[in-house]
């Protein structure tokens, strides 16, 4: 009983702490840092949310149209928060502040499950004080609430198979599947992972039981996240050009990752640089569709000028960590002037090695082999170069040869799964320092990673 007040003290004064920060900066820069780059779509929209007007977009001339083209989930929280507490950047950051503050709850939970009260509140509180993420709570932008939500189902998932929940259980945790796949598609290939890993297996139970059990739990979870997801694509097929399943924006991106002028990052897709068959394309549907074909076709042309973009991308997400910084300069370029920029980066980038170092010092110390080890170290050393994409590629080695499972080890093994997938979305797209955002909490509780887990063996 002591135990378990002490760790609810923890946690009350860490969300405390994280939510306190995060509302003492919406305050500040509510009338001073306006809706920027994609924010700007997402405030127009929530308002027409709020307003019972739904996902759709007032053109110049009047013209009203359904919109898909960016996912629907954090506009309609922010149509939410906007309905209650009206339709102005102070309610968004408000929105943010929260789902900042819950994050820094599931990185807490999340580090109980494997280590010690005092380790649990130093992953906690280094998600906390984050520079990048409590400055981001000025920004309209998914990152942000994409990580706290994936974090809070991790956190779940755990408590889940803790307690031995059945199916029942794992509806909930379909539901918020859902929700994450709505604020950022890219992640639903991680749910299954989820699944799996909130089921009980017990310790007697034969390896084809046990897998039987771990496939069940993962195609639950897929299921019911893909069933809640299907109105809304029935609204697209129905309302818009085509069909689209969350969002209308998958083949711009894609295309967008194959052109070399945008060094592996963003690049506008206007004027030459729109493909000819796709200039009489106006549809959301149709466009997007369109320019997926003609970015297939310039990988299948030049394959390997697309790979050799490869670790342009993986470098415009991981070698820095000025993110809240470059959106601060954009919206408000006269009150953070270049100067102030570069201050507020280094601080960020300081900041994001110190973590990625901890990280790979967490990782080492629980290392299971001498290739584990290597990599760490490797992953330690390529965090004081240029090039901190490399260390991320060594984490994922030094994940990978520990051999995670669902019940041994289940955080390695989502997180494993989580590197993973970013590194292969954005090898295929394109990247930008903010995708990164959606792994940073994980590099905290990698810091506090013991020599050996207690999580008990009963798990399979």
């Amino acid at each position: 009983m002591l135990e378990r007040a002490v760790v609810w003290r923890e946690a009350a004064w860490l969300f405390g702490l994280a939510l306190a920060l995060r509302l003492a900066v919406a305050l500040y820069a509510s009338g001073r840092f306006p809706p920027a780059d994609d924010g700007t779509f997402y405030h127009a929209v929530a308002t027409r949310i709020a307003a019972g007007q739904g996902y759709t977009w007032a053109w110049p001339d009047g013209v009203v149209t359904h919109a898909a083209h960016y996912p629907v989930g954090y506009p309609a929280l922010l149509g939410a928060a906007y309905a209650l507490l009206g339709a102005t950047p102070l309610s968004a950051m408000a929105l943010n502040a929260l789902f900042g503050a819950l994050l820094v709850l599931g990185v807490h939970a999340c580090a109980l499950r494997f280590t010690s009260i005092s380790r649990a509140r130093l992953a906690g509180l280094a998600v906390a004080v984050h520079p990048t993420l409590v400055l981001y709570t000025a920004a309209l932008m998914t990152e942000a609430v994409a990580a706290s939500v994936l974090v809070l189902l991790a956190a779940y998932a755990l408590f889940v198979a803790a307690r031995g929940g059945g199916s029942a259980w794992r509806l909930l945790l379909g539901l918020g599947g859902a929700l994450l796949t709505f604020v950022r598609p890219q992640l639903l290939p991680i749910l299954p992972v989820l699944g799996a890993v909130a089921v009980l297996v017990p310790a007697d139970a034969s390896r084809r039981h046990a897998l039987l059990s771990r496939l069940r739990g993962a195609a639950e979870v897929l299921i019911i996240a893909l069933v809640c997801c299907l109105p809304w694509t029935l609204r697209n097929c129905q309302k818009m050009d085509g069909c689209v399943f969350v969002s209308a924006n998958g083949g711009w991106n894609l295309l967008i990752g194959t052109f070399p002028e945008g060094r592996g990052s963003f690049a506008p897709i206007d004027g030459p640089s729109v493909p000819p068959e796709c200039r009489n394309e106006f549809g959301e549907a149709g466009k997007d569709r369109c320019f997926g074909r003609a970015g297939t076709r310039r990988i299948r042309e030049s394959p390997w000028a697309w790979l050799a973009l490869g670790p342009l991308k993986l470098g415009q997400m991981f070698n820095h960590g000025a993110i809240a910084s470059s959106y601060l300069q954009t919206s408000n370029p006269s009150l953070v002037t270049e100067r102030v920029r570069t201050a507020i980066a280094t601080v960020e980038t300081l900041y994001a090695r110190l973590l990625l170092l901890g990280a790979c010092v967490g990782l080492l110390r629980a290392a299971r082999g001498a290739l584990g080890r290597a990599l760490s170290v490797a992953a330690g050393l390529f965090t004081l170069s240029p090039w901190g994409y490399l260390a991320q590629l060594c984490l994922l080695g030094a994940l990978a040869s520990g051999r995670p499972g669902p019940g041994r080890r289940p955080l390695e093994l989502l997180a494993l799964c989580l590197l993973g997938l970013c590194l292969v979305t954005h090898t295929v797209f394109f990247g930008a320092p903010r995708y990164a955002l959606v792994w940073v909490p994980w590099l905290a509780w990698l810091m506090v990673l013991p020599g050996r887990p207690r999580l008990a063996p009963a798990h399979r």
